[in-house]
């Protein structure tokens, strides 16, 4: 597998906020979102070739049963179905955090989906653009990563225009518990984020979302390995 980096951290996202968890960030994404904030794992040639082995040793000395296997886009790691078995042989809770695009039958405790809304598009470039326009959204496939899994469902916005598409993307997911749906603030520092956050808690409670925090920006910033 090509990884990124490996580290130990609280999760900063979702449902298990708060909980310390040992971080495995592949390397490689199809998308290309404009507001990225892990920009130096889109590209699989960046990362470190390790065997599933080698994973599991790195990952070996950390004080935690929560692991979050993350990217660029970990489902597009064909090793990513052996590592979660080695993982859940060894009695270690599972969370993927994935875009949705991609289906593999990998074991999971949590499915940490997020969909990507026009918001991710790229403006400076229209052949990325194009290219990320055409796979940002596979609804059948998020349709059967939540019908296989425990999950969440995680959306970043911008603005309040933002909630149009979230509206639409719920309905046609069947519109699951709206407890699994957080809404995120999209921002790299905490001016950004509390600013966003005051009117999208308000959003939140008008649809019965989760606001969703960003523990890890709100704590140390922009910076890899937290």
């Amino acid at each position: 597998m090509r990884i990124a980096e490996t580290f130990y951290s609280i999760q900063g996202e979702g449902m298990l906020a708060g909980v310390p968890s040992t971080f495995i960030r592949t390397s490689g994404c199809p998308l290309s979102c404009r507001w990225c904030d892990t920009p130096y794992a889109l590209r699989a040639q960046d990362g470190e070739g390790m065997t599933v082995p080698q994973i599991v040793e790195a990952i070996g000395a950390w004080p935690t049963r929560h692991v979050v296997i993350t990217g660029g886009e970990p489902m597009i790691q064909p090793e990513v179905v052996e590592l979660t078995e080695v993982l859940a042989g060894r009695g270690l809770h599972i969370t993927i955090e994935t875009a949705g695009t991609v289906f593999r039958a990998v074991r999971c405790d949590l499915m940490s989906v997020s969909p990507k809304l026009s918001n991710s598009t790229p403006v400076d470039d229209a052949r990325r653009a194009a290219e990320h326009e055409a796979h940002r959204l596979d609804v059948e496939c998020l349709g059967r990563l939540i019908s296989a899994y425990d999950y969440q469902l995680k959306f970043v916005v911008q603005s309040a225009e933002d909630l149009v598409e979230v509206d639409r993307v719920w309905t046609q997911l069947g519109r699951p518990d709206p407890t699994r749906v957080l809404l995120m603030p999209e921002g790299t520092d905490r001016r950004t984020l509390r600013a966003r956050a005051r009117w999208l808690v308000a959003l939140c409670k008008e649809r019965g979302f989760r606001y969703g925090p960003r523990l890890h920006v709100e704590l140390y910033g922009r910076r890899r390995g937290v």
